[in-house]
């Protein structure tokens, strides 16, 4: 007969080639599609495998509970996931990944606490301060992630919340956690056999933690927060799989951890800032005060932003979260069109945080079709900008702004679009309102700066008419 680990094990190594080969297949957007149906099959095996598991298998009089019980729950999240998926607007992506980190942080957690009040403390295999990390990371993870769904959502003020002595106070309330895990793994015999009620207050102070260390941070620092919880989860997950001697959650929490916390340094490099700035300095609570800009904002009618794109030779289009709210990603292609049709050299200015997650604007622009070869990151569209006849901002703001260059402004040091170098600038947009940084944009006021005013998509559909006349 064969034994139950015979077939697990193998399983659970080929689900985890699956995770890397559709890590793998993710790196270029031509494959990415790919490597998630990839990703989604590893899951799949190694979700039924589970069910072979003799902590679920091997008491047949809880068999058919078990399996019912993990059915049931595949089923509700799986059909609301689903749903959710289907529904979800481009716009509201960044909101549904913050939602799926937190998910995966507080599964992770909740493993956590199961395996903790099975052991009731310190066990025989040592397992539970292996427990005790994943329960306070997936804890943090996850109410971490649903601050960020409500300012992302609109439902939370976006910009920092804070107070005096905040800093201090999170730090206390995480040593608070700490040493409740602590006591509770170490188990000395007047707390009692099993101290159910320390294990609350640990798990209490963990997602007390998450949502604390999350209000002092805007929304200009949310592409950040978002890869960075998607590192803890990871991690959190990984470390459950140690606990449970997983192969498949060891290796899927290590890279999901890996992946995020090297995306999270790069988006703070994107934007010429260390982590702990992003995490404790309360980016954007404060409005700058005493900057003058010199000049006037400056409006151009819509035959003339149209001739002067169609008589351009060379044209930059630099998109923003302002192109993701219009959902005029489509519009965009459609004039990209237009222009080349016509001889324009036409290419994309990506800014590394343009969004509100990574990679925000790839995506929307992929899913236009926008050729790949058309998208160019910061350092290599930059040089481009000086000889450019034409450079078009579609809903972004922080990253063009030249007051990133201004010492004492918010934005200092920021690495952006060189967008104001270009012989003209044509920027659509709503009205004259600032970006997720507060600050007011020096661009606007350029004197080859014109601004065409509206919604982005209707615009963009009577420009490309325009154009097409002439």
């Amino acid at each position: 007969m064969v034994d139950v680990f015979e077939i697990i094990e193998p399983v659970y190594i080929l689900a985890v080639l699956l995770f890397i080969y559709a890590l793998r297949q993710m790196s270029n957007p031509a494959t990415a599609r790919a490597g998630i149906l990839w990703a989604g099959a590893g899951m799949l095996l190694a979700i039924l495998v589970t069910g072979l598991d003799p902590a679920i298998s091997g008491n047949s009089g809880h068999l058919v509970v078990n399996l019912a019980l993990m059915g049931f729950g595949i089923a509700i999240g799986g059909g609301i996931a689903f749903v959710a998926a289907k529904r979800v607007q481009m716009t509201d992506m960044p909101q549904m990944v913050a939602v799926y980190n937190g998910m995966g942080g507080g599964a992770a957690g909740a493993i956590a606490a199961v395996s903790l009040m099975m052991n009731g403390g310190w066990s025989t295999n040592n397992l539970s301060p292996l427990d005790i990390a994943a329960g306070l990371i997936g804890s943090i993870s996850f109410a971490g992630s649903v601050i960020a769904f409500l300012k992302l959502q609109g439902w939370m003020r976006a910009k920092p919340i804070t107070f005096p002595g905040q800093v201090p106070a999170n730090l206390a309330v995480l040593g608070a956690a700490i040493v409740a895990g602590g006591l509770f793994v170490w188990n000395p015999s007047f707390l009692g056999s099993v101290p159910i009620s320390l294990l609350a207050v640990f798990f209490a102070l963990g997602l007390l933690y998450g949502l604390a260390m999350t209000l002092p941070i805007g929304g200009a620092d949310m592409p950040v927060v978002i890869s960075l919880y998607n590192a803890l989860t990871g991690i959190a997950v990984g470390i459950d799989g140690f606990a449970l001697n997983n192969y498949a959650m060891i290796v899927a929490g290590v890279i999901v951890g890996a992946a995020g916390s090297l995306l999270t340094i790069l988006m703070a490099r994107a934007m010429n800032r260390s982590i702990s700035n992003v995490l404790f300095s309360a980016f954007g609570a404060h409005e700058e005060e005493g900057a003058v800009i010199h000049g006037s904002l400056k409006p151009i009618d819509l035959d003339d932003a149209a001739a002067m794109l169609a008589y351009a030779g060379t044209v930059i289009i630099c998109p923003g979260y302002g192109m993701a709210v219009a959902q005029a990603q489509h519009k965009v292609k459609e004039l990209t069109d237009v222009l080349e049709a016509k001889g324009v050299q036409v290419k994309f200015a990506i800014h590394p945080v343009a969004g509100r997650m990574p990679g925000h604007m790839n995506v929307l622009l992929a899913e236009a079709n926008v050729p790949y070869d058309h998208l160019l990151d910061l350092d290599e569209i930059n040089p481009e900008f000086a000889s450019t006849d034409v450079a078009v901002v579609i809903g972004a703001n922080d990253t063009v702004n030249p007051a990133a260059r201004r010492v004492g402004s918010p934005l200092q040091g920021m690495p952006i679009l060189n967008v104001d170098q270009a012989r003209n600038v044509i920027v659509l947009k709503r009205g004259a309102g600032k970006g997720f940084a507060g600050v007011e944009n020096d661009l606007f006021y350029k004197d080859n700066s014109r601004m065409l005013y509206g919604d982005a998509q209707e615009t963009l559909t009577r420009l490309v008419q325009a154009v097409k006349k002439l």
